[in-house]
């Protein structure tokens, strides 16, 4: 299938590991020109080097930035804007807070999970939606995580603060998507990345287990059999940012082996 994504240009933040950059390397691979962000310079380089060899026909644009600096969002739209004229599709996506109980977190770790998972969005969308509408074209896709739909305990911020993307997602696409921007989100579950090894190892720590037995075991509660791979979500991404997705607005998809139990 052809997606309609040649030579256009997707800005896809935290992209030099993980998720981000799984869904950066795939946009390239139909064609797509990319820029990529990400707080470590020697990590993006890395990252905007593989991409590179990966699919030499398109450019890749790193930038380093913070993406819970609004400054830094700035100056990573004007330096995409300035390198292509335009951005076609935006991926919002970020690390995510820590493993804790509620009563250790205090207002400070809060606030910078707000600022990392809903902040940084909202951020993003707004810096590149005055382009999309004069262009009358634009994809937003909103990379969140299962526990929007199904909180975790020691989860508990981004329980809190991720179920918000879903509703600036609807209103924005209820907004835009006559003008020919489409906007929806795209929930992983359980995905092995880096994140996900992190999360594992602090759980395997209070469960006296190894990290490696922790996610086996983990595995057995996903109907798949397994955790997912970045790149099978990254697929799902790309579809949402390419022409073929063009009567697709407004929603959310699961990427998750059928791990969410809810029916919505």
């Amino acid at each position: 299938m052809d997606l309609g994504l040649h030579d256009r240009v997707a800005l896809v933040s935290a992209a030099s590991q993980g998720l981000g950059r799984a869904c950066a390397a795939a946009f390239a691979r139909e064609g797509a020109h990319v820029v990529i962000c990400s707080r470590d310079s020697r990590k993006l380089a890395a990252a905007a080097h593989e991409i590179g060899k990966e699919a030499p026909a398109v450019r890749v644009v790193p930038v380093k930035a913070d993406v819970t600096k609004p400054a830094d969002i700035r100056r990573l739209v004007r330096r995409a804007l300035a390198a292509f004229g335009r951005i076609d599709v935006l991926v919002t996506n970020a690390g995510g807070p820590p493993v804790a109980a509620f009563p250790d977190l205090d207002d400070r770790t809060w606030q910078r999970g707000i600022d990392l998972n809903l902040l940084s969005t909202i951020r993003l969308i707004r810096e590149v939606l005055p382009a999309m509408r004069k262009r009358r074209w634009g994809r937003i896709v909103n990379i969140t995580s299962f526990v929007a739909r199904q909180p975790v305990d020691d989860l508990i911020i981004s329980s809190t603060v991720r179920p918000g993307i879903f509703g600036l997602s609807k209103i924005l696409a209820n907004q835009n998507t006559r003008d020919g921007i489409l906007i929806n989100s795209v929930v992983p579950g359980f995905i092995l990345t880096a994140r996900q090894q992190e999360i594992s190892a602090a759980r395997a720590k209070s469960k006296g287990i190894t990290p490696e037995e922790y996610i086996a075991d983990v595995a057995k509660s996903v109907p798949a059999g397994r955790m997912g791979r970045p790149e099978e979500l990254a697929d799902v991404v790309v579809f949402l940012g390419s022409e073929r997705a063009s009567y697709v607005s407004g929603t959310t998809v699961t990427v998750d082996g059928g791990l969410v139990k809810g029916l919505l």
